[in-house]
């Protein structure tokens, strides 16, 4: 029997001709990664277990986005024993305020992840660069502390899930949707430490940014991972901005799936994730139909603050007014991102309709700051995650969707289509 996509590229980083599901392999990493949250962790359990060296300063990525500008004494503290560690070992991927984005639409962004790597990140949605063609995973601090100091992971082998994707989107339709719609069909660990595998037809519509949108939630199906096949869209996107050479693998013909699942993008609608977990889906038009009140709309994330995220709210917002009584958050995912949004005039059509434009931070995302939610209050957002309590009070609510349907939703005041505006 063959190996999947997944298991090609652990077998190569683990040195060995063929890996097994279910088999314990220690892999080489490529990067490794952590935020202000989770490095300083880290870098406790590093000192604690004597390492007084990196593997590679170059490999190893320390990203300020959480709680970034700081929101309190605490999260500065926690940003100044990541900037020592920075500097006492010349970490050169050390992204602070001014350089920094949200960790998961930073590194692509900047070519440090590439086809072909195997990386882990102490943060859950280091899944996302599977869609470069990656092995890519969340791990705990401790983990990341070892692979700081030895440059190589213990893993186990995960089985796979294909997902073959025909046609392409409709109009309204995106990345994010595809993601709520397979979530709310196998649940929140329907892909339980497995591979989730896209491949078919379809996968060519895609853009980079949808793939990174999809990869970026395959840990809301409970999976180890996410991962595209290299084509042509991931060449364009890699070339001229990848910083290594970058190297394909292909799933065997005869590779082993525990399940195959076929989905025609075409017949997909716009899709919202009630509260409160991301399985709990329903399409935009029967939310609408609800009528159902927003306070709040938060437009950005790792999952979908990229230029095509940014565009598509733009494109809905431009030239009106959100409701009275919303609250609309718009945050690039990265300086580059909000630059490009200056120059292309979108930050100021985003002010005018009575947005606000944040620094690329992740904060309302986890309940942090820049967008707490108070008791009773709903907000549609573009974020992955809508666990009780996960922006602000355990009352409140939050409604999982696109930039384009968050983007109605705040000129209409509810839940709103976005065929609809």
């Amino acid at each position: 029997m063959g190996m999947t996509m997944t298991q090609k590229i652990l077998a190569a980083h683990a040195g060995l001709a063929k890996v097994e599901a279910g088999q314990l392999i220690r892999a080489r990493l490529d990067q490794v990664l952590g935020n202000d949250i989770t490095t300083p962790v880290a870098i406790n359990e590093f000192e604690k277990a004597g390492f007084d060296k990196v593997f590679d300063n170059a490999r190893i990525n320390i990203v300020l986005d959480h709680f970034v500008p700081n929101k309190d004494i605490k999260s500065a503290q926690q940003s100044k024993q990541c900037r020592e560690f920075a500097n006492k070992y010349d970490i050169l991927n050390f992204f602070d305020v001014g350089r920094m984005g949200i960790e998961h639409a930073l590194l692509p962004e900047q070519g440090i992840v590439t086809a072909g790597d195997c990386i882990i990140g102490a943060d859950s949605h280091t899944c996302t660069y599977g869609a470069l063609g990656a092995f890519s995973t969340g791990v705990g601090s401790t983990d990341m502390a070892a692979g700081m100091a030895a440059g190589t992971c213990w893993f186990k082998v995960p089985a796979a899930i294909r997902f073959v994707l025909n046609g392409r989107f409709s109009p309204a339709v995106s990345g994010k949707d595809l993601i709520l719609h397979i979530i709310g069909r196998i649940g929140v660990d329907g892909a339980l430490y497995k591979s989730m595998e896209f491949t078919g037809p379809g996968v060519g519509s895609l853009s980079m940014d949808d793939r990174l949108c999809v990869c970026n939630m395959a840990i809301e199906a409970g999976a180890k991972n996410g991962i595209f096949p290299v084509d042509d869209v991931t060449i364009g996107y890699m070339t001229g901005r990848s910083r290594r050479p970058w190297a394909v693998y292909a799933a065997d013909p005869d590779a082993e799936y525990d399940e195959t699942i076929e989905i025609d993008l075409a017949a997909l609608e716009p899709t919202v994730a009630y509260p409160h977990l991301p399985e709990n889906t329903h399409t935009a038009a029967e939310a609408q139909a609800q009528r159902i009140p927003v306070d709040q709309v938060v437009i950005g994330s790792c999952t979908n603050g990229r230029l095509e995220d940014m565009e598509a709210a733009w494109q809905l917002l431009r030239g009106k007014k959100i409701a009275s009584g919303v609250r609309g958050i718009i945050i690039p995912g990265t300086m580059a991102v909000y630059k490009e949004c200056i120059r292309r005039g979108w930050a100021e059509a985003f002010i005018d309709a009575g947005c606000i434009v944040s620094t690329p931070t992740c904060g309302p995302c986890l309940g942090g700051y820049m967008g707490i939610l108070a008791e009773g209050e709903r907000c549609v957002s573009t974020t992955n995650r809508n666990f009780v309590g996960r922006m602000g009070h355990t009352g409140s609510e939050v409604y999982l969707a696109s930039p384009a349907t968050a983007a109605a939703s705040a000129l209409t005041g509810f839940l709103t289509d976005p065929r609809t505006i």
